[in-house]
């Protein structure tokens, strides 16, 4: 098991699950997760060699949980990962791995401070280069301005969609993870009108393999002690996340990286803006190794544990 640590990291404190000796790998989690959706790749990675640190991103679980909207914007994190990094290992380059919103995380990591990251693997989420405008814009041409429900949007005004997930975590969560898995039957639950709720729409979760009851207890619990806010900030920092970067403006990620994604995961095909998400970040990140799972949904390493473990690790040793 491994050990729980908070860990001090400069702005605050991260709670830490770690495992093992050696060169440090940093998993960092997605929404509406926890340190907790890399259970299966702690032990595996530390039995490599690695010292395996799982973190609540800011806002989640046992970490600190500022009040602020543009205490999320993806500047402040990122520094959150270089301060953990020079906590733990401050003499060498670290490993980042990141899957849903902590695959961003890790690519703009390894993009902008490449003296402390010396490999990145995302998973679920291609890079794809220094945006060229802010994502509200995007989305709000292609699904708001069309009279389209897309979930972002909806989480933009603050305590709507808190107030919707904080009645019912475990509901929430359970709901949200089925209906963007690779087992949930083929169906439009995301083609709604804006307008819509969350929930509306989204099938009964039906059991799986992947997420258990108890699974489903630790979410639970987590949730219902840090609440949402934390988590949905992270949405609504989209235009700060796009001036910052803009001072990367042409830059690639040059370190050795690693993405794997699923057939049946949305966020893998940015939407279906990219029919081809590993040749698009050929161009920027040209040193990236790509892996698309069969039937696999949004929740990569839970879904496919072993297969995951397998391609990551044999990646890690080689970097």
């Amino acid at each position: 098991m491994p050990e729980m640590r908070m860990i001090d990291v400069g702005e605050l404190s991260l709670r830490c699950a770690i495992e093992g000796d050696g060169p440090l790998a940093i998993m960092v989690h997605g929404f509406p997760e926890s340190w907790y959706s890399w259970r299966h790749q702690i032990g595996p990675l530390a039995e490599a060699g690695f010292t395996a640190c799982a973190i609540d991103v800011r806002g989640y679980g046992g970490s600190d949980k500022p009040e602020a909207i543009d205490a999320y914007a993806m500047e402040r994190i990122v520094g959150d990962l270089v301060g953990l990094k020079m906590a733990l290992q401050p003499d060498q380059p670290a490993i980042l791995i990141g899957h849903d919103w902590g695959a961003p995380i890790v690519w703009n990591s390894a993009l902008t401070h490449p003296e402390h990251f010396g490999a990145v693997a995302g998973l679920s989420v291609p890079f794809a280069g220094v945006p060229h405008q802010p994502f509200t814009k995007t989305f709000h041409e292609h699904f708001t301005s069309k009279g389209k429900y897309f979930y972002q949007e909806y989480f933009q005004e603050p305590g709507v969609a808190e107030a919707e997930a904080e009645k019912d975590p475990r509901d929430w969560v359970a709901r949200m993870m089925y209906s963007i898995s690779g087992d949930v039957p083929p169906g439009t639950y995301w083609d709604k009108p804006y307008g819509a709720t969350f929930l509306e729409g989204l099938p009964d979760p039906q059991p799986v393999p992947w997420l258990s009851e108890e699974d489903l207890d630790f979410y639970e619990s987590e949730f219902k002690a840090s609440g949402f806010r934390g988590p949905l900030n992270r949405y609504r920092n989209h235009e700060n996340d796009f001036e910052w970067l803009q001072g990367w403006n042409g830059k690639r990620i040059e370190q050795p990286a690693l993405f794997i994604g699923g057939t049946r995961d949305p966020a893998t095909y940015l939407f279906g803006a990219v029919t081809d998400p590993v040749m698009l970040m050929k161009m920027f990140a040209p040193r990236v190794e790509g892996h698309i799972l069969d039937g696999v949904g949004h929740w990569t390493q839970q879904e496919r544990p072993d297969e995951v473990n397998r391609i990551l690790i044999d990646w890690i040793l080689r970097v």
